[in-house]
C-alpha cells in the first residue's frame, strides 16, 4: 500500500516537473510539495465522491484503497508548510494559515483523524456505514479551504 502511495506521489512530483525546474529556493519546492500532495489527494478522493454520487459504480475494494491513500497522504502536506512559503508567488495558501496558525493546523489534523476513521470504515465495505464518514472528510477539506486556500 505503501508502495502505491510513493508512486502516485512521484507521479505527481514528476508532473510538476516543468515548474520544479524554476523553483530554485527551498520555499519554492515547499510550496510545490505541498501542492502535488493535495493534487494527489484530490485524484484519489473525487472518484470516491463520484462513487457516493452514484455517477460510478461502488466499488468497495477500489473505495478502500483509496480511503487509505486520502488518509496516509493526509500527513504529508504540513511538511510543506513550512517558513518563507507565505509570499511564494502562485500558492493557493491565503495569508490566514500564517496568521491563525494554531486554527490551521487543527484543521489539519481534523482532515487526518477523519481521513483515518474513513479508511477504517472503508475496509467493511458497507456503502451505508461509509457515507457519514466520507461526509466528515469532505467537510474537512472544505473548512480548510474556505479560509485558508484561494479559489
Amino acid at each position: 500500500m505503501h508502495r502505491k502511495i510513493a508512486t502516485l506521489l512521484a507521479g505527481a512530483l514528476l508532473a510538476t516537473g516543468a515548474t520544479a525546474h524554476a523553483a530554485d529556493d527551498e520555499e519554492e519546492k515547499a510550496v510545490e510539495y505541498r501542492e502535488s500532495v493535495f493534487h494527489v489527494m484530490g485524484h484519489n478522493f473525487k472518484p470516491m465522491g463520484d462513487m457516493m454520487k452514484g455517477e460510478i459504480d461502488f466499488d468497495a475494494e477500489e473505495f478502500a484503497t483509496r480511503a487509505e491513500r486520502v488518509s496516509q497522504l493526509a500527513h504529508m502536506p504540513m511538511e510543506g508548510f513550512v517558513e518563507g512559503t507565505a509570499d511564494v508567488a502562485g500558492s493557493e495558501a491565503k495569508p490566514g494559515i500564517w496568521e491563525n496558525w494554531e486554527d490551521f493546523q487543527g484543521k489539519m489534523e481534523d482532515l487526518q483523524e477523519t481521513s483515518a476513521e474513513l479508511a477504517e470504515v472503508a475496509q467493511g465495505g458497507d456503502k451505508g456505514a461509509i457515507a457519514p464518514k466520507f461526509k466528515a472528510v469532505g467537510e474537512s477539506c472544505k473548512a480548510c479551504h474556505d479560509d485558508y486556500k484561494e479559489d
